[in-house]
């Protein structure tokens, strides 16, 4: 692949029945690309796991991915509260999801440090009462 494929997608606020969907089509593409499945399981999890923070806390948001020889980028940004407290956020166990929210299963307080976990890469950028962006990168290949 000698130039870059790009892919956008809108997330949509408590749509619990699309959650996943943005992250389960690039999972296809990677693998009708041929990527490793390890390269594959770390993308789709640490995107997975940033499209349900966008429908629970971000009040929906958009994707874009870009997919190129050596990385896969992804950002996610949202419009909602932001987070005051990235440090904290970033600790795992450490959730801000309402009851509802944990009764469908979600908010377990996993989410940024799973992506963390899974990718190379991540920048958080977010401003209180402004939103948050999240940028995610996964090299594969060589750097």
């Amino acid at each position: 692949m000698s130039e870059s494929l790009i892919q956008h997608y809108t997330i949509s606020a408590d749509d619990f029945a699309a959650a996943g969907a943005a992250s389960a089509a690039v999972k296809k593409t990677l693998k009708q690309l041929g990527l490793s499945p390890e390269i594959i399981r770390r993308t789709s999890i640490a995107m997975y796991e940033g499209e349900i923070n966008n429908v629970i806390h971000g009040g929906g948001g958009t994707a874009e991915v870009e997919i190129a020889e050596d990385y896969i980028k992804i950002s996610l940004h949202d419009q909602g509260p932001g987070i005051p407290d990235v440090e904290l956020a970033m600790k795992e166990g450490f959730s801000t999801a309402s009851d509802l929210v944990r009764e469908l299963g979600f908010g377990a307080g996993m989410g940024l440090p799973n992506i963390k976990r899974h990718s190379d890469e991540l920048q958080i950028e977010t401003e209180v009462g402004k939103g948050t962006t999240l940028h995610i990168t996964v090299y594969s290949g060589p750097r």
